[in-house]
């Protein structure tokens, strides 16, 4: 393995951002019935499409061919080369349900212009498939099942109270359903089809939160696991007949995923670790833990096991490695590695490892980072830095492949990303320390990376930008606007300029509602505080150059936001770049865009961070 040191010492050649940018990205995992096959979603083509990958072969095969709207690939069907996935129709995160069969015909199930669309399952028998949707206009959609020759569609459940509907028991019999009261704190139902009767399974006290599992195999049980503090989460049986409650297993609550066979013999498990997560396999049978020698290193994103349980497929990536797909013979104990998405004329060793590092901010609450650092920058090569703030506001900056972040890497911008307060990751206490403090301070952890980045020997500590996305973009242009001396530079990425705004908005969601009151406050009995945390409203405070860029279809963060502290900056004879995508939803959905997006910002961190 080739040492840090010699990295450091070798040239580095400067990639471009189109370089970056064709390496592919990919998600998703269903195996075919044959098991020939897995599907996955793939921007292999610049815009995400479905395709297959062969097994062991790892040949891909390209299934839908969009050049506009993104599609994700969901199901194969359970007896042939059908597949199940959602159009983003209008490039508006809208999601039509669509089947495309085996000549390469589309059908469309769902219509209408603001429908989202989601696939629950698959009948025992291979005869239906669930789904949901919205055209009757519920926030969470009704529920459907769906004849899988004919694709007519009967409606099984009418959604009235913006529940979540999870499961379907193999016998098509029950339907479990969960319902949040803010982040934390969720109940189960369990609605029986025939009787028409929805019962409330977790009558509790308190902030709990419960998760649905699985139905067994003979539709007699029900699992769900409940996370009723930091040290410890309870997986419980409920049996369907008695409604009898009975523990079976606990554990610790870090698992991010769990994904159980059809079979249910076995159980892959997700496990968070901070900023990277890892992969165990448990056989349900034995009790026992199933070794997996071989597992490469880095973050295991997610994870699916075949019908026959022979298989277990997952992703795993890393800071100099995009998602690969890796398949594991459970009967032979071998492993395949079965895609190399990476770019092949970037050398991976031009490429940074992050470090996990943490400072100390105001209070003393440590927030957890992670440090790129230029090959080339040194003591005698002092580098410009950049402050990069995840979007959520309760998101993460984990390790793994960042195209973006890579690229101003490579042209020598050292980059620190903050899991300020409010982050998710850290434990319940961390998580709920910036509840309505957003402007003052989460806003502070980023005041006090900017210091601590500025420490470090290779740092130019007169040339630190601060940029983010979505909520991030936000925290970049709150930075400018109420700390004006604290940052040269900031870029914003389909930020939110005036909370008040954007809550309001927000409230008209009854899925996210009591999740925006509780982290970012009432925009009646907390507009005051809002106001004097909202960057449009202050734009005449802000003195360095700042970059927006926004995309005109955004339908979370309207591009309203970006327009006002545009305009605002320039009536005021400030420094302001925009740069508006017609075709683009939140983010940057579609290669050429991404391209066009980071291209620009590198030449305006050049213009405003050159020595």
């Amino acid at each position: 393995m080739e040492s840090a040191k010699r990295r450091a010492t070798m040239p580095v050649r400067h990639y471009s951002i189109d370089e970056f940018m064709h390496t592919t990205r990919m998600a998703g995992i269903c195996f075919s019935h044959d098991e020939q096959e897995i599907l996955v979603t793939s921007n292999r083509t610049g815009v995400s499409n479905a395709f297959s990958i062969a097994v062991p072969a790892g040949l891909p095969r390209q299934l839908t061919f969009s050049t506009d709207e993104a599609i994700r690939a969901v199901s194969f069907f359970p007896n042939d080369r059908r597949i199940i996935y959602l159009r983003d129709k209008g490039g508006v995160e809208n999601t039509h349900l669509c089947i495309r069969e085996c000549d390469g015909t589309e059908v469309e199930l769902t219509h209408g212009e603001r429908v989202k669309s989601a696939f629950i399952g698959w009948s025992a028998d291979g005869k239906h498939f669930y789904c949901t949707a919205n055209e009757c206009g519920h926030s969470y959609g009704d529920a459907y099942r769906v004849d899988a020759q004919t694709y007519d569609r009967s409606l099984i459940f009418r959604n009235n109270d913006n529940y979540i509907i999870a499961r379907v028991s193999p016998n098509g019999e029950y339907l479990s359903l969960v319902k949040y009261e803010g982040l934390d704190n969720s109940d189960l139902y369990i609605f029986h089809l025939p009787s028409n009767v929805l019962t409330l399974i977790t009558p509790t006290h308190g902030n709990i939160r419960f998760m649905p599992l699985y139905f067994d195999s003979n539709s007699e049980s029900f699992y769900y696991r409940a996370r009723e503090n930091e040290d410890k989460a309870v997986e419980y049986r409920y049996d369907l007949k008695t409604g009898a409650h009975y523990e079976c297993e606990r554990h610790s609550p870090t698992y991010r995923q769990i994904i159980i066979s059809e079979s249910t013999r076995y159980r892959a498990l997700i496990s968070d670790e901070k900023e990277t997560s890892s992969l165990s396999l448990q056989n349900s049978v034995t009790h026992t833990t199933v070794p997996l020698p071989g597992l490469p290193q880095g973050t295991v994103v997610s994870a699916a096991i075949s019908k026959s349980d022979r298989y277990l497929a997952f992703y795993v990536n890393g800071d100099r490695d995009p998602t690969e797909l890796y398949i594991y013979d459970l009967s032979r104990r071998q492993i395949s590695k079965l895609t190399n998405n990476v770019n092949p004329s970037i050398n991976r060793a031009h490429l940074v490892e992050s470090a996990i590092v943490s400072f100390e901010s105001f209070d003393g609450m440590h927030i957890p980072c992670l440090l790129w650092k230029p090959h080339e920058a040194s003591r005698e090569r002092r580098v410009p830095a950049l402050i990069w703030v995840h979007g959520g506001p309760i998101g993460q900056v984990r390790k793994g492949y960042a195209g973006a972040v890579q690229f101003l890497v490579n042209h020598e911008y050292a980059v620190l990303a903050v899991n300020h307060r409010g982050s998710q990751g850290y434990g319940r206490e961390f998580l709920d320390a910036a509840d309505r403090k957003q402007g003052r301070e989460p806003l502070w952890d980023c005041i006090e990376a900017r210091r601590y980045v500025a420490n470090y020997d290779y740092i130019d500590a007169n040339r630190i930008g601060i940029i983010g996305g979505s909520f991030g973009g936000y925290m970049a242009m709150a930075a400018l606007t109420f700390h004006p001396d604290e940052f040269a530079v900031g870029v914003a990425i389909c930020g939110v300029s005036n909370l008040v705004r954007h809550v309001e908005a927000k409230l008209k969601q009854p899925q996210v509602a009591q999740i925006y009151l509780q982290k970012i406050g009432d925009p009646i009995k907390d507009r005051a505080m809002l106001e004097s945390v909202s960057p449009a409203l202050h734009a005449d405070r802000i003195k360095n150059p700042l970059m927006v860029l926004h995309g005109a279809k955004d339908p979370r963060a309207f591009r309203v936001e970006s327009e006002d502290i545009v305009n605002a900056i320039r009536s005021n004879g400030g420094i302001v770049e925009y740069l508006e995508f017609s075709d683009e939803a939140h983010g940057f959905r579609k290669r050429t865009n991404s391209i066009r997006a980071y291209q620009a910002i590198l030449e305006f961190l050049d213009r405003y961070l050159s020595p």
